[in-house]
């Protein structure tokens, strides 16, 4: 029988990892007992910093498997509508054959990876009272023990769970809920329950923020500002749209809108609209794992120069020529590639090298490739972020629509559209379904390649439809498919077999 969660479980990995220099002379795991982790607050926060870390260091001793960045590739980009990338024999994965595989690597790794985070934020939060220190500095470290326990039972929620509008009012099958370091069989909880305690938990954290008074240094630690982000983001999935309103608008106090000048800087480094990132450097360098090394434009990993990330045709056609955004992918027209697979011909090449010239010198060009993605350094440096000011406008557009306030929704969208600067000439007057269209676009646009896709099909209950080139599309013939909100268990994935064979009571 697998014991897997008693390996998620162990408290002792927080203090392995760091996301600065700081960190990496702290006292060595194998010699550091529960007791002496949870003593004081000091080592608490520590222990915080290493959930940070799970966050991006690899897995499974798998290549991609780099903790949020696989979450946002393989599960949220890969299967969606708009990402493109000319790899039929990943056909299975980016077509969602997987979901009821219990046995495979693809269906278990987001259970392993956020199980493991939620274990490790059980121990902080039931073990930080005892511990002495300030009652501020203990507050502070409990609110962020929260706030990834929150953040981690939302997305399992999105990938193993139905869609809300499907669970009957949340009476379907939710998560195994374990708030304390037990490690024993238990029943599944609703999917009603599991929100219940993500927002719960997000509502202890939003206090104990505010009673510890403290802030955060980093961009990638939690704060009170990162507790709402999900709390808007668990709302608009739950359709609680008075919520999402409410908690986006929190959310991005204080994080205004990025420039167009940083919008093409390369989406690697926390600027004025980041509300929460994973940290990426040299020094503590993925290597070919990482995020940026399977998207970045410059990266020198085969994953990028043999098979570039692409928009979809589909959604660049819908692109204003006026709006900045659209500058960050190829475009081919007035010149020659193949359409079959969207390999460039040597003019579109030589015009790729000429707008970004720090493609590595063997790289493939494809049209409707993109230059949003940038390593800071080779093979695939950089930060990777989880929340932006940009996805809250995006929810209060959408959760003013589903209440009916059109013009909230409206000047949403021109806030994001063009009082930002992305496309001066926008304005929007649409209403009805033509405005919820609008807003699922600007989505799909803003929030290319970060991860959302596929999420919000599955959330919205809509169709994938991927065109071929012969049906004015550009995906290649094994990805050219549709799927209805049917297909593959409801996008429902199964209990992983590791789980079931562990819990005697999921059997």
């Amino acid at each position: 029988m697998n014991r897997i969660l008693k390996v998620l479980l162990t408290i002792s990995i927080v203090l392995t990892y760091s996301c600065s220099k700081d960190y990496l002379n702290t006292k060595p795991t194998g010699s550091t007992t529960t007791t002496t982790v949870f003593e004081t607050v000091e080592n608490i926060a520590l222990a915080i910093n290493g959930i940070n870390r799970l966050m991006c260091i690899q897995y499974l001793g798998t290549q991609g498997m780099n903790g949020e960045g696989t979450i946002k590739m393989w599960y949220g980009n890969y299967p969606g509508n708009h990402f493109f990338v000319n790899l039929p024999g990943w056909a299975s994965i980016i077509n969602g054959e997987f979901r009821e595989v219990t046995t495979s690597i693809y269906l278990y790794y987001p259970w392993y990876y956020y199980y493991r985070i939620i274990g490790n934020a059980n121990s902080i939060i039931v073990n930080t009272d005892a511990a002495r220190g300030a009652q501020t500095d203990k507050d502070f470290v409990k609110a962020q023990a929260l706030t990834f326990r929150a953040y981690a039972y939302f997305m399992l929620s999105q990938i193993y769970c139905n869609r809300w509008k499907d669970s009957n009012n949340g009476a379907a099958d939710g998560l195994v809920l374990r708030l304390d370091e037990s490690t024993g069989d238990m029943a599944l909880s609703t999917l009603g329950e599991v929100y219940t305690q993500v927002y719960k938990d997000l509502d202890e954290a939003i206090a104990l923020y505010t009673s510890s008074g403290k802030s955060r240094q980093f961009n990638y630690d939690p704060d009170k500002s990162v507790a709402y982000a999900i709390y808007a983001r668990a709302a608009i999935t739950k359709q609680d749209y008075a919520k999402a309103a409410t908690m986006a608008t929190n959310a991005r106090n204080g994080y205004s809108l990025m420039s167009n000048s940083d919008y093409r800087s390369g989406f690697n480094a926390p600027n004025s609209e980041w509300i929460w990132g994973s940290f990426g450097s040299t020094d503590e360098n993925l290597h070919f794992f990482s995020f940026h090394a399977y998207i970045g434009y410059n990266s020198n990993a085969s994953n990028v120069r043999l098979y570039p990330k692409c928009i979809s045709k589909e959604l660049f056609d819908r692109v204003p020529s006026s709006d900045i955004r659209k500058s960050l992918f190829l475009n081919p027209e007035g010149y020659s590639y193949t359409t079959a697979t969207g390999v460039a011909g040597a003019a579109l090449r030589a015009k790729a090298f000429q707008l970004y010239p720090d493609i590595f010198s063997t790289s493939t060009a494809y049209a409707y490739m993109q230059f949003k993605f940038k390593s800071l350094d080779f093979p695939g440096v950089g930060h990777v972020n989880h929340f932006r000011s940009s996805e809250m406008i995006l929810i209060e557009a959408e959760a003013k629509y589903f209440q009916n306030d059109y013009p909230g929704a409206q000047t949403a969208l021109n806030t994001l559209n063009r009082d930002s600067g992305r496309d001066p000439g926008y304005s929007c007057t649409k209403t009805g379904t033509a405005l919820l269209e609008e807003i699922k676009m600007y989505r799909a646009l803003e929030l290319w390649g970060e991860g959302f896709d596929w999420f919000d099909l599955k959330r919205w209950g809509d169709n994938l439809k991927r065109k071929s080139p012969a049906d004015g599309g550009s995906f290649i013939s094994v990805l050219a498919v549709e799927r209805d909100p049917s297909y593959g268990n409801n996008w429902t994935w199964r209990i992983p077999l590791r789980e079931t064979d562990y819990n005697n009571l999921l059997n």
